[in-house]
């Protein structure tokens, strides 16, 4: 079965397809250039359950990420649908050690997320910026001031918490 043919079938529900297409990734009989291509071209509900699989698989095993899904993650950050926004985000969170030399324009997005109003967004750029906080990179001289002050903002205690988690294992 194709992942176009996979998301043509009415009798899958889309969390199986999901989960489907993680175990492709994971046992790499999808090729993330396939995947990531696919979900260019697909609609944001389909777009979003693609980066889903890739933030499961990469829970799992981070080392699945490869240059090409950081980057599509990186510029799905940008994109309207909110879906989107949170799963290239966590697995921008899954995956960020294995980039740190590429972090630029990643923390420039996940920063424009911090003030989205829906709250899976800002907590999914909680938990990336947290991660990519905890690299201690070079990124930390501002990023560090950056999130402190986003977090004095912030009006959730959920999402604070990950931010000062984060400063305090920078701090230590």
């Amino acid at each position: 079965m194709t992942i176009e043919e996979l998301f043509k079938d009415k009798t899958t529900k889309s969390k199986e397809k999901t989960e489907i297409i993680s175990k492709w990734i994971i046992d790499s009989s999808l090729p993330t250039d396939e995947l990531i291509a696919f979900a260019e071209q697909s609609k944001d509900p389909i777009k979003g359950a693609c980066i889903e699989a890739i933030e499961y698989a990469t829970k799992l095993n981070s080392n699945l990420a490869d240059e090409a899904i950081f980057s599509f993650v990186t510029s799905s950050l940008t994109e309207k649908t909110p879906k989107i926004k949170w799963e290239s985000a966590k697995v921008i969170g899954n995956t960020a050690h294995l980039f740190s030399e590429n972090l630029g324009s990643t923390i420039s997005n996940l920063l424009a997320n911090t003030d989205n109003e829906g709250t899976v967004v800002r907590w999914s750029a909680a938990f990336a910026l947290g991660e990519i906080l905890k690299l201690k990179t070079l990124h930390n001289t501002t990023l560090l001031p950056a999130l402190e002050n986003i977090s004095e903002k912030e009006e959730k205690d959920s999402i604070k918490k990950i931010y000062w988690d984060a400063i305090k294992k920078t701090k230590k």
